[in-house]
């Protein structure tokens, strides 16, 4: 791919000047830059680079619209788990669907192999960013805090860990001007579905050690308790301005996260507020049985400390208004080649007035305009197969949001009941403690009663006899007693457990009906994406032809004078 340094025309690289200022042309420094995905993802500029993928500012042709596209690092795409990763992360992203997690708009594959995902343009800056200029008041870290546990909530919900939260993957979309901003996660990359198949190798580590729960060093299969544990991390380094450990040595981290205490907060932040402390010194627990039941208990908490203007989660736009479906064809490439067309009608006119142009120039002429018409042709057509995609996306986005309002009803009775269980399963120890320590009198006694004879044949008894078995007795009544109190304790117990149980059924239920839904979707979709991308390539392909035919129109016309304004007017097309 070459490019124009003067107008940012992308050429093939056999070519060697721009037709339309004649510069030379240079070699596009990313072969990206100018090339179109899936027959409708133009590529326009760098936003980023990672280990694992680069992202692109991109532009949808069809319906005109700014979009991020994320590809694979070439020399990633030989390995097939990462490859999987990266079609993971936008599987899972694009399902959860909720306005604190980024939106997938799509994802597919190159036909060099490359995989790319399509997701919203953000504007805003990472977390990461708003940390390093100092610690944050407790107003933007409970408030933050609130939108990170909604969408981490989410993604729990639905089955999915993210594994690497972390201020990096946080985004801060910019609010209206004096209003607080949106928090997104962002890079499930080594996410996972808890039904998925394991992606990792036995030994491997995955994370970035500032952030990794104990278990996640010990226990490959951590669930979502160490996302909390990672978000725990995460608001301390927001109050406090840097993580819960510090270490010069990887190794160093993971000994602090298993064997040392985290230090309070508000001795590095004395303005922390202490509610917020102890949910923090709660999600760092070491033991997950120890932190919060989940990421909604996390919720109420934070929803308490909150300014009250932040205390709903934002709301995610009507459907209707997400649609992108344009009436007309946008102002791109179309309308630009129709204007340079007629300036090259009128190079022809005033160049052989008398109409005795030679039979080659007007050929090359009438080439540009049969393939502009092709064009034409192949992006109606084109939008007439995004509008059917943009219909089912659009009842995707309303099947996905009455299942995510619903998951959400059920995950929080869930999240109450399993609060309930773990309070009652501290309940009742005292009952089970009484049981065992009853029963283990009445034997006691029992022995006693054996050793002194008192279990042989009938005879007077002695006194001692006599009072060890009122004893006997009095222990027996007491282990009755408190096997009675321990059975209802226990019953009471099992129906706390049978409650969560149900309501994990349901939950379980709900994520079936959103993995179908999202398979129907995507069958649904592949006709109408198999037919766009082959028609994006046609246009490609045309529109690289025009390039060339263009730059031998103007190589054969250029050195006349009396052309020179129109070249000029040719130039300001751009």
């Amino acid at each position: 791919m070459r490019v124009c340094p003067r107008c940012g025309l992308k050429y093939p690289n056999d070519q060697e000047r721009c037709f339309v200022d004649n510069a030379t042309l240079d070699q596009a420094a990313d072969p990206w830059l100018g090339q179109t995905l899936a027959g409708r993802y133009l590529i326009e500029d760098l936003i980023g680079e990672g280990g694992m993928a680069t992202v692109y500012r991109a532009r949808h042709t069809l319906v005109d619209r700014p979009v991020a596209v994320k590809i694979m690092a070439q020399q990633l795409r030989g390995s097939e788990q990462l490859a999987e990763r990266f079609r993971r992360e936008a599987k899972n992203a694009a399902a959860l669907a909720h306005p604190n997690i980024i939106e997938v708009y799509d994802h597919g594959e190159t036909e060099d192999g490359a995989l790319f995902m399509v997701m919203e343009l953000l504007r805003g800056r990472p977390l990461s960013d708003i940390i390093a200029a100092g610690p944050m008041n407790p107003a933007d870290v409970c408030a933050y805090g609130l939108q990170m546990s909604t969408g981490l909530a989410r993604a729990h919900d639905f089955d999915v860990l993210h594994r690497d939260l972390k201020p990096d993957n946080i985004f801060i979309v910019d609010g209206p001007a004096g209003m607080r901003g949106t928090a997104k996660l962002l890079d499930f990359g080594i996410g996972r579905s808890l039904g998925d198949s394991r992606l990792t190798n036995a030994g491997e580590i995955f994370g970035t050690p500032q952030y990794m729960a104990p278990e996640r060093l010990t226990n490959i299969d951590a669930g979502a308790s160490a996302d909390l544990y990672a978000l725990g991390c995460i608001l301390f380094e927001m109050i406090t301005g840097r993580p819960p450990f510090q270490s010069e040595e990887i190794t160093g981290y993971f000994i602090k996260h298993l064997q040392e205490a985290p230090p309070k907060p508000s001795s590095l932040a004395p303005a922390c507020p202490r509610r917020l402390e102890e949910l923090i010194l709660g999600l760092l627990e070491k033991r997950p049985d120890q932190r919060p039941v989940d990421a909604h208990e996390v919720i109420r908490t934070l929803r308490e400390l909150a300014p009250k203007d932040d205390v709903a989660a934002p709301a995610p736009a009507p459907t209707s208004a997400r649609q992108h479906v344009a009436p007309t064809l946008p102002p791109t490439t179309l309308e630009r080649w129709a204007r340079r067309t007629a300036i090259f009608d009128q190079m022809l006119s005033r160049a052989f007035p008398g109409g005795d142009a030679p039979p080659a120039l007007r050929a090359q002429l009438e080439e540009i305009r049969e393939m502009l018409r092709a064009i034409q042709q192949l992006r109606t057509q084109g939008l007439g197969e995004q509008r059917k995609l943009e219909a089912l996306d659009h009842e995707a986005r309303e099947t996905r949001a009455r299942l995510g309002h619903a998951m959400h009803v059920l995950a929080e009775d869930l999240s109450s009941a399993r609060t309930a269980a773990r309070s009652a399963e501290a309940d009742v120890t005292p009952y089970f403690t009484a049981e065992s320590q009853a029963e283990a009198g009445a034997k006691d006694a029992y022995e006693r009663l054996a050793s002194a004879g008192g279990l042989r044949p009938p005879k007077e008894p002695s006194g001692e006899i006599r009072r060890l078995l009122r004893e006997l007795a009095d222990d027996l009544d007491r282990w009755e007693l408190a096997k009675g109190a321990s059975e209802k304790a226990r019953a009471w117990l099992e129906g706390k457990r049978r409650e969560v149980s149900d309501l994990e059924f349901q939950v379980k239920s709900m994520r079936e009906v959103l993995e179908n839904t999202e398979g129907t979707l995507a069958a649904s979709k592949a006709a109408s994406e198999t037919a766009l991308m082959e028609s994006g390539r046609t246009v490609e392909e045309h529109e690289q032809r025009l390039l060339t035919r263009a730059a031998t129109y103007c190589e054969a016309l250029r050195p006349r004078p009396e052309l020179g304004d129109l070249f000029q007017q040719l130039e300001h097309q751009q």
